[in-house]
């Protein structure tokens, strides 16, 4: 995608050549071009890029290089550009909660127990097949946030066989009592590793689906983790 902007600050050939320098050194961004008579830039990108970090790469809020958007959209693209990366997490549950719906739908209402059981059992059954297809890489990815797979290196891979047997688990209503508190000790251990990464605001590779989808960790894993949370400990106290 390209984008123009407005970039102020711009007084000679040195500015220019600056300007460009340091935009195409963002790891997205593929072009550049700025005139500092017409005061603007035009910049294509891999996926889009916030204005922030791109008036950081311009030396942040206090340089004299100010950018600002000029034909688009920047609440749009970062809608656009949000829902293109999270497009995978975004159908699984779409998928997973139409399937519990349809499930759980008896004598004309939802029966709260049976959707999320069910809503479990899909979510469990189909994260730990995304890991299983390249078990090695998963356990890799995992071990750079997760605070027992730091330590305990196999703990990744025993995590992608914890999340099979609980899917499953769910599916056939194994052991309601023992299963729900299993998901609820394990997936609060997972959060934790989570929860520092985002507020550190570290970039890392999300493990959630594997290492076949390349997804950063962000709010949307916390949200994946706090669900299975609170569907556990809702079991526990309905039971």
């Amino acid at each position: 995608m390209t984008h123009t902007y407005q970039l102020t600050g711009m007084t000679c050939g040195g500015c220019e050549n600056k300007v460009k320098n340091n935009l195409l050194i963002l790891p997205e961004v593929t072009a550049v071009e700025v005139s500092k008579d017409t005061n603007s830039a035009t910049i294509s990108m891999d996926k889009h890029i916030g204005l922030d970090t791109l008036q950081q790469a311009l030396g942040g809020s206090e340089s004299k290089y100010q950018i600002t958007a000029n034909s688009h959209s920047e609440l749009a693209e970062e809608t656009k550009s949000w829902a293109a990366t999270y497009k995978p997490i975004l159908l699984i549950f779409g998928y997973v909660t139409a399937i519990s719906l349809l499930v759980s739908w008896q004598d004309g209402s939802i029966n709260t127990m049976t959707f999320m059981r069910v809503f479990m059992a899909g979510f469990f059954l189909t994260f730990s097949f995304f890991k299983m297809l390249n078990l090695k890489a998963f356990a890799e990815s995992y071990a750079m946030y997760d605070i027992v797979a730091k330590k305990f290196n196999a703990w990744g891979y025993i995590y992608a066989f914890i999340e099979l047997g609980l899917g499953l688990s769910f599916a056939l209503n194994l052991s309601p009592v023992v299963v729900n508190w299993v998901t609820l000790v394990v997936m609060t251990v997972s959060i934790l590793g989570v929860l520092e990464s985002v507020l550190n605001k570290k970039k890392i590779q999300c493990a959630c689906l594997g290492a076949v989808f390349n997804l950063p960790m962000s709010t949307v894993t916390i949200v994946e983790d706090a669900i299975m949370i609170a569907m556990s400990a809702a079991m526990l106290v309905l039971m």
